[in-house]
């Protein structure tokens, strides 16, 4: 919600400075998120008017102009060079004069005119663009002003540009607010400034021609207005007033009629909708939507309707989307001689939703969907003909009577607010009487009894419904700063992390010391990455998403990694090394329901890494090489030091089939590692595919306490072989033979050399066959080894080698 500060002292003038008014609306819920000056600072401007313009003797693109400037000109009038092509005789314009200060350019300094020289031709001041004094980007020639305007009279007035505008950011309850008057009302409450109660008087009929309408949707529409006004001028320009109060508001000019019914939009929060009367078809009807409908709207989209949608028709055609965009069909424009002004109550629920079905919002949509007042459509629809009149009125020009039709309107029970609950909620003492003043200051009418108020919500608050929004009234009124600042009462105590445990944000340190980024994406994704990054043909649906897309909500942290190297590749990036900590969803039908839990549902955190590129940033002392699996594996070892982890040859729906493993920490398989899969590269547009890894954070958190180990007296020894095995033998399990050794010798088996023959080559060893050299660590605690203890625990294990995998010694 955007207004300027002038227009809602209108209605409520409070004692306050402009930045004390934005610090009590932000303190009372309405925030205030940004305080922006309708114009930079500037001085010297004046208003000048064009006596004379003839063509400048030296260059055919600029003009000398003579200009009247009142007291800067009662010498006679001012010589001005000016190169905008609708510098004319008669126009009024804005002129710097000598010594005037343009705003600050990128520079951040101020432009001083001075006498200038242009092609020979002296000009004393300088005639300004609206784009020259930081107005608009509209740089086409001179800001015209009106014809009215006093000559000499200083810019800044004229237009009224010390000003500020207020941006508010606004919650989906504080509906009431999204006006000017509403804002208004609201000030007036905070500081017992009388506020400005708006008049609506009557325009008398003077035609007796009415519009049929029919409502058959009494759950869309709960009240509908109208009115015909025949005989108006749609070219007449919009009020230069009007134009800058709605330019204010975010808000373009874009014809007199429309900007009447959005002006009154901003004034008092009631969007409406004005018809060409000339092209309705009979009389309309307010309906649901039909399927197979179709309806193209003022922003020139064709969208197809349905049974969920409100929409106003004629005998012919759909005309209108109710609540949110009027049609082209029966759109205003400058043929326009009859008009027909309709204001109405739309359920919020028929309106909510709609917009995001059609990818566009719009003011209307969002005012309607979160509640306007439906006592005042006939007041409001007043005003807008008092407008038309006054603006588009012609001689011919007459209204018709007010056709106004109530259905359903909302049910505003009462709502009780108990004193003493009020304190102990709030935390400070209040006393009935505060709370009455609060209500009245709000205009809830309510009724008392002992310790207990009750309020009837007015027509324009639907946010009041059970006693906390009645507390909550009372604690912004009264002040949250004038909370007190009470200790808790229950003892606080420090909750001291086991040693066995680490936080999660332990782990995005250790990542970020690994060279990783974090990354946070939507828990909400396609349903693509779901079937085919995650293997999840039934995801979890989102019942209202917030974009079509994003209809699932993800089982895996994969595909959002994926996405973000996409967005960062898209940007030129070579290299990319992100991790993210997040949840995930799974349907799980032994889940129950709980404080943090939903039935049915799993929702366990990850940690995921994603590595992309070169394995180094480039540098001189070594040759650029890609990130390759084993580079990622080091990584996730590094991450779970000490604890040692065992990888297991697997199929994940995402990783190449002969590049991934699970990953085992003792008797738990904690996640997949492994390369993103080459049709996924292939589909999801990469250059190359990317290292993975996702893993429960759980395990992750989890950690083993270092245990004390005495250092051995006792030196170990070494001792190398090479053992012939089958293709399909594992490093872990051979290495996991070799060291089960009953008696506790073998310490470590490393491997250290990977041998296999060229094919065709006389060595003993078959194709399918190779040789790995393995360096076996024996040591003894207690005493030293003896050569014979040695050799025996060697043979020993390269017999449960032979045993298990059918290994034998190179020969």
């Amino acid at each position: 919600m955007q207004f300027p500060e002038s227009w809602l002292r209108e209605f409520c003038d409070p004692p306050l400075s402009t930045q004390a008014l934005a610090d009590l609306l932000t303190m009372s819920g309405m925030e205030v998120e940004e305080l922006r000056p309708v114009a930079p600072p500037f001085s010297g401007i004046v208003v000048a008017e064009i006596l004379t313009a003839e063509q400048h003797p030296q260059a055919d693109r600029l003009r000398v102009c003579t200009v009247a400037a009142g007291e800067f000109s009662k010498d006679g009038p001012l010589q001005i060079v000016c190169g905008a092509p609708n510098a004319r005789v008669g126009i009024k314009v804005p002129l710097a004069v000598v010594g005037a200060e343009l705003p600050p350019g990128e520079d951040g300094k101020p432009f001083k005119i001075g006498v200038g020289k242009l092609r020979g031709v002296q000009s004393f001041g300088m005639l300004c663009s609206a784009r020259e004094l930081k107005l608009s980007e509209d740089h086409g020639g001179l800001l015209e002003l009106a014809a009215d305007a006093r000559v000499g009279s200083n810019l800044r007035e004229h237009l009224k540009l010390d000003d500020t505008i207020f941006t508010l950011k606004l919650t989906p309850n504080l509906a009431h607010g999204l006006s000017v008057y509403g804002v208004a009302r609201e000030v007036a409450a905070l500081t017992g400034t009388p506020l400005k109660q708006p008049a609506f008087p009557p325009v008398a009929p003077g035609s007796e021609r009415k519009l049929p309408v029919r409502v058959e949707a009494p759950d869309l529409c709960g009240r509908f207005s109208g009115r015909v006004v025949l005989g108006v001028n749609p070219q007449a320009p919009t009020p230069a007033w009007m134009v800058d109060r709605l330019a204010r508001c975010g808000q373009r000019s874009v014809s007199a009629l429309v900007d009447i019914s959005n002006y009154v939009m901003f004034e008092f929060g009631r969007p409406s909708h004005i018809f060409d009367l000339d092209k309705i078809h009979g009389g309309l009807v307010v309906r649901w939507g039909r399927a197979g409908e179709t309806l193209k709207l003022l922003n020139g989209n064709t969208v197809e309707l349905d049974a969920k949608v409100g929409v106003i028709a004629d005998d012919h055609a759909v005309e209108s989307l109710a609540g949110i965009m009027g049609g082209d069909a029966t759109a205003v424009g400058d043929g326009t001689q009859n008009i027909y002004v309709e204001a109405a109550f739309w359920w919020p629920e028929a309106v909510q939703g709609r917009s995001r079905r059609y990818a566009f919002s719009t003011d209307a949509g969002h005012r309607f969907e979160r509640g306007v007042d439906p006592a005042l459509t006939v007041e409001h629809i007043e005003r807008i003909t008092q407008l038309v009149i006054d603006i588009c009125g012609t001689p011919a020009t007459v209204a018709g009577p007010i056709d106004d039709q109530t259905l359903a309107l909302p049910e505003r029970k009462p709502v009780a607010l108990r004193v003493a609950r009020a304190a102990k909620v709030i935390g400070m003492p209040v006393t009935q009487a505060q709370c009455a003043d609060v209500f009245s200051r709000l205009g809830l009418p309510f009724t008392q009894a002992e310790g207990v108020l009750t309020v009837t919500p007015p027509s324009w608050r639907f946010d009041i419904a059970i006693e906390e929004d009645l507390i909550e009234e009372v604690a912004r009124v009264v002040g949250y700063d004038k909370l007190p600042a009470t200790p808790t009462v229950a003892p606080t105590q420090a909750r001291v992390r086991r040693e066995g445990q680490r936080s999660a944000h332990d782990v995005r340190h250790a990542l970020a010391g690994l060279g990783f980024q974090e990354t946070i994406g939507f828990s909400f994704v396609e349903e693509r990455w779901e079937r085919e990054l995650a293997g999840n043909a039934d995801p979890i649906r989102v019942l209202n998403p917030i974009a079509a897309p994003l209809a699932v909500m993800r089982s895996s942290l994969i595909g959002s990694l994926v996405q973000a190297l996409r967005h960062n590749l898209a940007r030129k990036l070579t290299r990319a090394r992100l991790f993210e900590i997040g949840r995930v969803y799974r349907k799980h039908a032994a889940a129950a329901d709980g404080p943090l839990a939903v039935a049915g549902v799993e929702q366990p955190m990850r940690v995921a890494a994603l590595a992309f590129g070169p394995a180094a940033p480039a540098q001189w002392g070594s040759a650029e090489r890609a990130t390759d699996f084993f580079d990622i594996k080091g990584e996730l070892e590094a991450l779970l030091a000490p604890a040692a982890l065992r990888f297991e040859a697997t199929a994940h729906p995402a990783l190449h089939p002969g590049r991934s493993a699970a990953v085992w920490l003792g008797d738990r398989c904690i996640g997949h590692v492994g390369e993103l899969h080459p049709r996924w590269r292939q589909a999801y547009e990469l250059p190359q595919s990317p290292l993975v890894f996702e893993l429960e954070l759980d395990a992750v958190l989890a950690r083993e306490v270092p245990v004390f180990a005495p250092v051995s007296r006792q030196q170990p020894v070494q001792r190398d072989v090479a053992l012939v095995v089958r293709e399909g033998v594992s490093h872990d399990a051979l290495v996991g033979a070799l060291r089960a050794d009953p008696a506790g010798l073998i310490r470590a088996a490393t491997l250290f050399d990977v041998w296999k023959p060229t094919r065709g080559t006389a060595t003993g060893l078959d194709d399918n066959e190779r040789s790995l050299a393995i360096r076996l660590e024996l040591l003894d605690f207690e005493q030293t080894l003896t050569d014979d203890r040695i050799e025996a625990a060697v043979q020993a294990a390269v017999a449960r080698a032979a045993a298990a995998f059918g290994a034998r010694l190179r020969a």
